[in-house]
């Protein structure tokens, strides 16, 4: 028998790849997120991914990442985080943050996203716990999850690829 497991893991994890980046370039036509993506690849700051396939097995309809923040160490920060255009408003965003969610408590890690408060404070997340942060965003729209109840007072540093040039 040929042992061929590690070409074919090559393969799938290839295909993946191509499937969650033309997902996030349809469900954002500027490409700001799917080069989000590659440079935190490229830069070995995504902690964790996660790529909902479609029934067809060569699509994706779900993805979401956690990266580590610079700072606070220890922290991540969800982005990009989207559901195919056509499936929107299925439970696919909902189940992506879950399982998002719960990798962040396994490793017993705070997690902050910027999107709309209303969204993602139904899943888990806190608009009053990321009152006192300080974010290069809008905390208007920064969100906290995990360990605890407090409301810390933590200045945000994004990796490097948040901040590149488009």
């Amino acid at each position: 028998m040929e042992a061929t497991l590690p070409r074919n893991a090559e393969a799938l994890w290839t295909l993946t790849v191509r499937a969650a980046d033309a997902l996030l370039r349809d469900a954002f036509p500027d490409g700001t997120e799917a080069d989000l993506v590659q440079d935190l690849r490229a830069a070995r700051d995504l902690a964790w991914e996660t790529v909902q396939p479609g029934e067809d097995g060569a699509t994706a309809i779900g993805y979401a990442a956690l990266s580590w923040m610079v700072a606070p160490q220890g922290w991540l920060c969800l982005a990009p985080m989207a559901a195919a255009p056509g499936m929107q408003g299925r439970g696919i965003g909902t189940e992506l943050v879950a399982r998002a969610l719960a990798w962040a408590t396994e490793k017993d890690a705070h997690v902050v996203v910027l999107g709309d408060p209303g969204w993602y404070g139904a899943r888990g997340f806190s608009l009053d716990r990321a009152a006192r942060l300080n974010s290069p965003y809008p905390i208007s729209h920064t969100l906290l999850a995990g360990p605890g109840t407090d409301a810390p007072e933590q200045a945000l540093i994004y990796p490097p690829a948040f901040s590149a040039p488009a």
